[in-house]
């Protein structure tokens, strides 16, 4: 069998694999990045039977060969798709929103495959009430914990089996339980301690940055990571206007596609010429501090207050 998964949905790709290998050995799945491995290698092995038993699973990851992109690697894959070796199951996958239906290799593994979407939006509600199966948990604990850990499934998935493996055989999941068994993701707050700079809204932005300051962040830390966010912001939505997609942005800034999503999302509440004003000015906060010309306690106090 040969699947393609595609869409910006890492966490529901990641879903699907897991079901399609679960009854395979470890020893019997193969993995191949062509960002970083040649075609013909992973081709190669789907097409080689497997020394410890019938069944085996090759995963391709970035396989853009089935997008826009001028990759040499349709040919290859044309040729396996005449010839599937019946004892693997070959998983393509393209980290992009769409493929190019045009291409004969797309047309081809869609009549010779099967070719799955992840594009729609994950509930995450419905998500964290799926992991926390057979615990009790209410609305209102559910919506703490995603306060404290953001939307990023895979982050959930990740918190959701620490609190588990605490928890033991205790099903009750409270309020306190969030609290101590979970961290709170600063970039979480970034994004409100900038809308309410952008907004002017002193008071809140004050209060968020005072909350920080008591989680121990260091102000340098907070000015580092305003600044990164302002330009990874201003960054994605040049891009973005310019026709890239997110994943050609996450992949031209060299970040996570996640970051890239939430960036452009945060980004379109913001002139250019506005994150880019408030990009320079944590800027000349940042060499003001580290040159000694400002109080780092006070700088960006007074920043929020300007």
């Amino acid at each position: 069998m040969v699947y393609l998964l595609y869409g910006t949905k890492e966490f529901q790709i990641n879903e699907e694999i897991k079901k399609i290998c679960k009854n395979i050995d470890e020893m019997n799945i193969s993995r191949y990045d062509l960002n970083n491995d040649l075609l013909s290698l992973a081709i190669e092995d789907a097409q080689t039977l497997s020394l410890f038993e019938d069944k085996k699973v090759v995963i391709i990851e970035n396989a853009d060969m089935f997008t826009g992109s001028t990759s040499k690697d349709s040919e290859i894959v044309q040729k396996y798709l005449d010839n599937i070796n019946e004892n693997t199951t070959l998983i393509f996958i393209v980290h992009n929103d769409k493929l190019d239906t045009r291409k004969k290799i797309t047309k081809l593994i869609k009549e010779k495959g099967k070719v799955l979407e992840y594009n729609d939006e994950l509930d995450t509600i419905s998500l964290v009430r799926k992991l926390f199966k057979g615990y009790n948990i209410d609305y209102k604990t559910i919506n703490l914990f995603i306060d404290r850990i953001g939307n990023n499934p895979l982050i959930i998935q990740n918190e959701i089996n620490k609190i588990k493996i605490y928890k033991g055989n205790d099903k009750n999941i409270t309020d306190e339980d969030i609290l101590n068994l979970t961290i709170k993701l600063i970039e979480i707050d970034i994004f409100k301690l900038i809308d309410y700079i952008v907004k002017k809204d002193k008071e809140k932005a004050l209060e968020l940055y005072y909350e920080m300051l008591k989680m121990n962040e260091e102000p340098i830390k907070i000015v580092v990571i305003l600044a990164n966010q302002f330009r990874i912001m201003y960054q994605a939505k040049e891009l973005f206007k310019k026709g890239y997609s997110e994943k050609d942005i996450a992949s031209i800034l060299k970040i996570h596609p996640y970051r890239v999503k939430l960036a452009i999302q945060n980004g379109r509440n913001y002139t250019s010429e506005t994150l880019l004003k408030y990009l320079n000015d944590l800027a000349n906060i940042d060499i003001g501090i580290k040159t000694g010309t400002l109080n780092k306690d006070l700088a960006l106090e007074l920043f929020i207050l300007k």
